[in-house]
């Protein structure tokens, strides 16, 4: 649907659901890539409380929501409420997108493969190098499986052993370590999968460690800077936030809804605007 025009009764409804979910830039890239392709369709944003993420797929059903995004903290429950799973989601047990398909609704995991776009359109080959993944929790997970489905040599550390084996279990071959003995030196690709940035905190690991000669992605988009980057820059190492990753997994997400290839350049310029 064009910016101008008004929903209407034929228009279809797609949404974010999520707790907290305000701060979502999904609708406004949503409704950038419907408008820029042309279809008679509206993005919102859903807030739905904590342990309700099968409740919001069964509403989905109810209603005639035609997708669903899924954020924290409905990643896991969410899938539990879905017909069918890809592959992806069914090793992670867990969705980011949900289709209404014609045999039933579709849960899958978008991220992974996002993640990969992202670090492609830098002219970065994901899996040229050994890979450092840091951090434990659902983008860890899904960027892991990726980075190891595209051959790379996976390394995930995290605070505590436990979680990183678990996280590590997920990618065929990686190895598990303790963020505290890490060396992020060794690696050609830096990933960083924790919320550490978000609010400027230092990052996980010694910056002072990198080198040039790596590639180097925090996937925190708010802010656009965090401090890994900037130190990354300070050093003279290619780096690249969280956004492009966010885009492309929105836009695989559109493409599993709508059937149309999805109109990346609308969706980056949306992506980029700043929040309201």
């Amino acid at each position: 649907m064009s910016g101008s025009r008004a929903p209407t009764a034929e228009t279809r409804v797609a949404g974010v659901i999520g707790d907290p979910v305000r701060h979502s830039r999904s609708p406004a890239i949503h409704n950038a890539a419907f408008a820029a392709a042309g279809l008679d369709w509206l993005f919102v944003a859903f807030e739905v409380p904590r342990g309700h993420g099968a409740d919001a797929v069964a509403a989905m059903r109810a209603l005639g929501i035609v997708g669903l995004s899924v954020t924290m903290p409905h990643k896991q429950d969410a899938a539990w409420g879905c017909d069918h799973l890809t592959p992806d989601a069914t090793v992670l047990g867990a969705v980011n997108t949900i289709v209404a398909a014609e045999h039933g609704v579709l849960g899958a995991s978008t991220d992974g493969e996002g993640f990969l776009r992202s670090v492609r359109d830098h002219d970065v080959d994901p899996a040229a190098g050994p890979a450092l993944v840091l951090g434990a929790g659902g983008a860890a997970r899904a960027i892991a499986l990726a980075l190891a489905g595209a051959g790379a040599d996976v390394t995930v550390a995290a605070r505590r052993r436990d979680a990183a084996e678990s996280v590590a279990g997920l990618a065929t071959g990686a190895d598990a370590v303790l963020l505290a003995e890490c060396d992020p030196g060794g690696y050609a690709l830096v990933v960083n999968a924790t919320p550490l940035g978000m609010k400027g905190e230092a990052p996980a690991v010694d910056p002072e460690r990198l080198n040039p000669g790596q590639f180097v992605v925090d996937t925190v988009y708010h802010p656009m800077e965090t401090p890994l980057l900037a130190a990354a820059r300070s050093r003279g190492i290619p780096c690249t936030n969280g956004l492009g990753m966010l885009v492309h997994q929105a836009a695989l997400a559109f493409e599993l809804w709508t059937g149309v290839e999805a109109p990346l350049d609308a969706m980056r310029a949306a992506a980029a605007e700043p929040a309201p």
